[in-house]
């Protein structure tokens, strides 16, 4: 077994970790306070190639694993979350479901752009009355001569609403066997198509420079070819690419993690000035000690999910036992740094506050806490 990171691997960590402290880092307080998306940031990131690194350089990606995808994600989350949930949405899954599923004509038309950082794009699965019950989705799309009508709607859609947003991929109901097995379907729906309308922009509690909004469809039409993949596994195609997705969150929440760790030690090698007086009091040093311990065990697990995906095999599992371990590990972190603060920690001044309202939102997205270990109980019970 080799741990060792590859030079090009190193490469990008350091180039995403350099670009997190001098860009991000200082501008994420005023970013979460004003809920403001940084298009310049992302204009950043772009022209860095970190929206295209694992896919190949003839669709405007960077030729790069997905290892270097994560790790970079992660860097990026030390200093925004949202900024690295953009990565998550437009490159490991939205990109990522038309590099792997898409015609070459829907390549050369919507991938070189995601991977290129010009566009970002959006996925679109969860609905008001469907959320991790898939069968109960009521979005329909009926193929009337050379186009497919879209009805229903969407919510909690991350990327939408943004200047440079240009497609979402959806999933629909496009026909019911005489058995009466549901098809759901993949389709691409591009940002402008009539019928395509956005709801209110989410308040929500934390995560606020991420445009988060419910989407509507009122017979929007679109043109025949802009169904994505198999028409009978749309869903499955869909859900495929949420085990990436979940590496990402994973990838994310130690990111997360590492910022609360960074900013448990600045403030008490503050708090206690004599290196000595510290080791001390045991409770302080032994409980960054267990940090430290609890974010490279997320750290390796969401590296051996990317690493099985670039060999090609199944890592369905470990996608799942990251996305519970390393989600769960940040909220935990999170809290105890805001406990060593005190009341202090509950000041909007010390960004621990911001990283314990955003940590718990993580638990939930990409399928929550009891869902992953509803699918890990299932593997392992056959």
């Amino acid at each position: 077994m080799n741990f060792d990171l590859t030079d090009e691997q190193k490469k990008v960590r350091d180039m995403a970790r350099n670009f997190t402290t001098k860009v991000i880092a200082p501008r994420a307080k005023e970013m979460d306070r004003t809920g403001e998306y940084p298009y310049d940031i992302m204009a950043q990131m772009a022209s860095l190639g970190m929206m295209g690194i694992p896919f190949p350089k003839e669709y405007g990606g960077g030729g790069g694993d997905w290892v270097s995808m994560h790790l970079c994600i992660e860097e990026i989350s030390r200093g925004d979350v949202s900024l690295g949930a953009l990565l998550d949405v437009t490159t490991s899954v939205a990109g990522n479901e038309i590099y792997s599923f898409g015609t070459e004509e829907q390549k050369q038309k919507w991938l070189i752009p995601l991977a290129q950082g010009k566009e970002i794009g959006a996925f679109g699965l969860t609905e008001p009355d469907a959320g991790s019950d898939t069968a109960a989705l009521k979005t329909t799309a009926a193929l009337e001569g050379e186009e497919w009508v879209i009805n229903g709607s969407k919510q909690f859609i991350t990327n939408t609403g943004l200047d440079n947003a240009s497609i979402i991929i959806i999933t629909a109901k496009t026909r019911v066997e005489q058995s009466g097995r549901t098809t759901i379907s993949t389709l691409i729906v591009p940002k402008g198509t009539p019928g395509f309308t956005l709801g209110e922009r989410y308040e929500k509690m934390a995560f606020h420079a991420s445009a988060t909004h419910e989407v509507f469809f009122d017979d929007c039409r679109i043109p025949k070819g802009y169904l994505l993949g198999d028409i009978y596994e749309g869903l499955a195609q869909h859900l495929s690419v949420l085990q990436t997705g979940r590496i990402s969150v994973a990838a994310i929440s130690t990111g997360l993690a590492q910022a609360c760790l960074d900013e448990a030690l600045t403030y008490t090698t503050k708090k206690y000035q004599f290196r000595q007086s510290l080791l001390e009091s045991q409770t302080i040093p032994f409980k960054l000690a267990d940090i430290a311990m609890m974010i490279e065990l997320s750290r390796t697990i969401y590296l051996k999910a990317a690493w099985l995906k670039d060999q090609g095999r199944d890592y369905t599992l470990e996608a799942h036992f990251a996305k519970l371990f390393a989600t769960e590990t940040a909220k935990k972190i999170a809290s105890d740094v805001l406990n060593m603060y005190g009341l202090f920690g509950c000041l909007e001044k010390y960004p621990i506050s911001r990283y314990f309202k955003v940590a718990k939102l993580f638990e939930i997205v990409e399928g929550t806490s009891e869902m992953q270990r509803l699918v890990i109980a299932r593997k392992l019970l056959g």
